[in-house]
């Protein structure tokens, strides 16, 4: 049996990154494990806004850990971008919201968190056709490019000396006077000291395989898709993020203009369909006529880790002694993963809290 390192980490998607950066920040050996590639999962598959949809409607919970995570962030990027020369692309685009028959409650929601707020410019008001209720522009958000973003951690982490083991299904674990002492995966047999279970929308029921006979129940989070497309646009063409009712137009630092997104209770179907491609296809060109004359250049779909409220699993297992979970973000996993990793590692290493954890016990979230 193979001895792993001081923390193993199940799921190589941001938050699995993300905390395994921090233990490894914090001294400790630290193996990634994922049952496919690093990454490749709902943070590729997602827009990258630094900002929750609506954030005003969001439980405090969620606006605590975003507000946390984007003082972190420029940093974050920063390092990464030094160690593994690849750019994450976080470009602070502002974001538009055409619509806010609540306006009061975003602006107190604004003024609260000090994000700067105002009428939008009137030439980017001018690119587009919808009806305009309240509008709030919002300079500062920022985006980030997740694809780009993974890639840069991960090559960061490699030069910090993480393991990475991929096509590795968990399978079983060895419990032992409340430990896990062992796992059995798809690869072999592992002793471990920590386990961290990063496994997004797959937590609920990889749970509920693994410890069938612990009392505590499962983490409720069931698997969301959401499908989005990619148009092939010259630079220029959208100079912000636009959010119009429920979708969003997001673009990119060459030029392209991402669409998004839906949310369909699917399981884990990543598939696409084309009656999808075409209402998202009609709302981003109604939305910016500029687009009728670009083309879809890239349709695909992600499946979210969905809890009832959107507030993350973040700490220890109430009966186990050596297994945390960083799971179940929702849509916001980009926008609260530094923070997210940072709290459990503190919670695990018994450091001073910047956050409460509270909000993000077992027994809180369900």
């Amino acid at each position: 049996m193979t001895t792993l390192s001081d923390v193993t980490i199940i799921g190589g998607g941001i938050l699995g990154l993300l905390t395994a950066r921090e233990c490894v920040l914090a001294g400790l050996n630290v193996t990634v494990m994922d049952k496919g590639q690093m990454g490749q999962e709902s943070s590729w598959a997602g827009g990258g806004i630094l900002l929750p949809l609506y954030p005003w409607r969001q439980p405090d919970a969620i606006s605590q850990l975003v507000m946390h995570s984007l003082t972190l962030y420029p940093a974050l990027i920063q390092d990464v971008f030094s160690s593994s020369g690849i750019d994450p692309e976080c470009v602070q685009s502002g974001m538009l919201i055409t619509k806010n028959p609540d306006v009061q409650d975003a602006i107190a929601w604004c003024t609260q968190h000090a994000i700067t707020h105002s009428t939008p410019p009137k030439d980017l008001v001018n690119a587009l056709t919808t009806t305009l209720l309240n509008p709030l522009w919002l300079p500062d958000i920022r985006q980030v490019r997740n694809p780009r973003l993974l890639q840069s951690v991960r090559e960061d982490l490699i030069q910090k000396g993480v393991q990475f083991i991929t096509d590795c299904e968990l399978l079983e674990v060895r419990i032992q006077q409340q430990r896990v002492t062992s796992i059995t995966t798809s690869t072999g047999h592992y002793a471990v000291q920590s386990l961290i279970v990063a496994t997004g929308a797959w937590t609920g029921g990889l749970w509920q395989r693994l410890f069938p006979e612990q009392t505590t129940p499962p983490p409720a989070i069931r698997p969301i898709k959401g499908q989005m497309l990619l148009f092939d646009t010259p630079p220029g063409t959208l100079s912000a993020m636009v959010l119009d009712d429920a979708h969003y137009l997001i673009p990119r630092l060459d030029g392209k203009v991402l669409a998004g997104s839906t949310v369909e209770h699917s399981d884990f179907d990543k598939s696409t369909d084309a009656e999808t491609k075409t209402k998202l296809t009609d709302f981003a060109r109604q939305l910016l006529p500029a687009l009728q004359t670009c083309p879809v250049i890239k349709h695909w779909a992600g499946v979210r880790p969905g809890t009832d409220q959107g507030i993350p699993y973040i700490g220890q297992h109430p009966e186990l002694e050596n297994v945390s979970m960083n799971a179940g973000h929702f849509r916001n996993g980009l926008a609260m993963a530094p923070a997210s990793a940072q709290l459990l590692v503190d919670l695990l290493l018994k450091r001073p809290l910047k956050l409460s954890a509270e909000p993000y016990h077992y027994q809180s979230v369900h």
